[in-house]
Parts: structure tokens; sequence; C-alpha cells
């Protein structure tokens, strides 16, 4: 068991499509009067069919009061670190603290390159994502005296002023895989965020990705409890049960996520659909049902 005692939390995925423009502000609206935590959207900005996620974000967070929200990951390589780190501490600043960060090193390469990115090799990819995590921290890090100056294979900032420092400490969360990027998370990450979907044995591939990021955390002087476990998923909701995972009604979803959070240590859900029903039974339904039996777990 992986276990970290984290309170579980669920949000929604949603995209940010273009047409009709206020489609993913609805679903948004929707995932908050449901009761969930966070509300995020995937972030390509080579699609021609999507909105721009960080302006969407920006208006999502003027039409919500409570609900925290997140890039599900933001493209790295399309969004320089330092004015992602402004953009991210200014919309905490006017949200009460609301905004939450998930980054991503970059997958569709064509994509990032005709848009103007640079095409960085694996091994460069993680590097690049610590060297803007560097930058990120290092601007919202206003008791610090003097400039930031990172200098970096990929990211440079000689002498930018800090600030301003975002309303809450902003956790970053990493989208991670492979070995190195895992163990970056491990070392540096707030959060690890990846999607069921990728994980070639579903949620017993959580097992061995966790002791990759523990054993780095570990090596970095952290508790493996520092870091997070979230992730994303999808499934169909039905009337009976015994459909197999995330293929039945509330009750069996709640009882299959209680039993990754036990077994896992995932403590935050985030449901990847554009359908108001699955996001009101997700929030009504699935969520207090589920902590209700990690609650009780954990007592006995």
């Amino acid at each position: 068991m992986s276990d970290y005692g984290h309170e579980l939390w669920f949000g929604s995925f949603i995209t940010p499509t273009a047409r009709p423009p206020q489609a993913p502000v609805e679903l948004a609206l929707t995932s908050e009067r449901a009761g969930l935590d966070l509300v995020s959207f995937q972030d390509h900005p080579y699609q021609s069919a999507f909105q721009d996620t960080w302006t969407l974000m920006s208006y999502v967070a003027a039409r919500t009061e409570r609900i925290r929200i997140s890039g599900n990951v933001l493209n790295l390589p399309l969004r320089p670190p330092a004015v992602l780190a402004r953009a991210a501490a200014s919309l905490d600043r006017l949200t009460g603290g609301r905004v939450e960060l998930g980054i991503g090193a970059g997958a569709f390469w064509d994509g990032i390159v005709a848009m103007g990115g640079r095409r960085l090799e694996p091994a460069q990819a993680v590097r690049a994502v610590e060297e803007a995590v560097d930058v990120i921290r290092g601007l919202w890090a206003t008791d610090e005296t003097g400039p930031l100056r990172v200098t970096g294979e990929f990211y440079a900032v000689t002498g930018a002023k800090r600030g301003p420092a975002p309303a809450h400490r902003i956790p970053i969360r990493i989208g991670a895989y492979k070995p190195r990027m895992l163990r970056l998370t491990g070392r540096i990450a707030d959060g690890w965020l990846p999607s069921l979907g990728f994980l070639p044995e579903g949620p017993a591939s959580l097992r061995a990705m966790n002791e990759q990021i523990d054993e780095a955390a570990s090596a970095a002087g952290r508790e493996p409890a520092a870091v997070s476990r979230l992730l994303n998923l999808s499934g169909r909701f039905t009337s009976g049960s015994g459909g197999g995972l995330l293929q039945g009604d509330p009750g069996d979803w709640a009882e299959q996520l209680a039993d990754i959070a036990l077994q896992y240590g995932t403590s935050g859900f985030i449901l990847a659909s554009d359908e108001p029903a699955d996001l009101n039974l997700f929030g009504h339904e699935v969520a207090p049902r589920a902590r209700e039996l990690v609650q009780s777990e954990r007592g006995a």
C-alpha cells in the first residue's frame, strides 16, 4: 500500500473547444455547481480547433467564485516560464488564490515546431522542465534579495526583478511517465499528474511509477508524501454495476477510486468529460462516497 494520507479532491478536465466559445465556460460553471474542487483544461496551442488555454482560464476565473483552475498540462515549450510565472501569480492574486499549475515537457513536437517552438530530445525536455521550474519559483520568491539569475541551457533569466508573489503557494505539478521525468518529479515537483489512459497496465502501473518518484524524493531529502499524486481519468456511467473499471454506476466508481487512493496514494481524481451529466454525477455522487470510503478505511 502507498497511501500518503492526503485528503481526496475531485476535478474536471474540459476540452477548450473554440466552437461554440462559451461551451467550456458553461462546463466550468457546471463543475463548480457540482461541488468539484478544480476545473482544468488541456493545452495544445497548435490546435486551431481550441481556444488559447490561458485566456480561457482567465475568463473562467472571472465567471466562477470558488473552484480552483489549472492547465492540464500547460505546454511549456510554447509558454516561456518567466512570462508564465507572472501570468500565474497575477491570476492567483486576482482570484484570491485559486490558481494551480500543471506543466508538461511537450509531446506533439511537429505542432510545437510549426508554432515556432524548438524540437527537443527526451533528455533535453527533462532538463528544460527543471530549468523552467527554477525560473518560475525564482520569480515568485519575493522574499529573496536581488534580481533573479538563472543560466540554463534552455531558459536564461539575467537579472529579472522578482514578483509579483502569488496569493498562495501555487503547486507545480508535472505530467510524467518515463523514468527521467518521474525522477525529476520526485526531486522538485509538488505533484504528479498522469492520465489513466496512458498507463500501460492501468492503475497497477502506478505502483512502480510511484516508487521511482518516492526514491528520487528521498534521495533529494524530501518526504515522498510531499509529492501529491493526481490522476486524469475517463469512463462511462451506467445504470447497472459490474461493468469493469469506471464502467458502472456512481457507487462502483466511488469504490474503485477509493481503492486506487488507498492502494496507490492517488488523492486528486480529475474526470475528462464534456458531458454536464457526467460532471454532476462525479461531483454530487462519486466524490462524497469515495471520501467516506477512504475515511472509513483509514479510521479502521
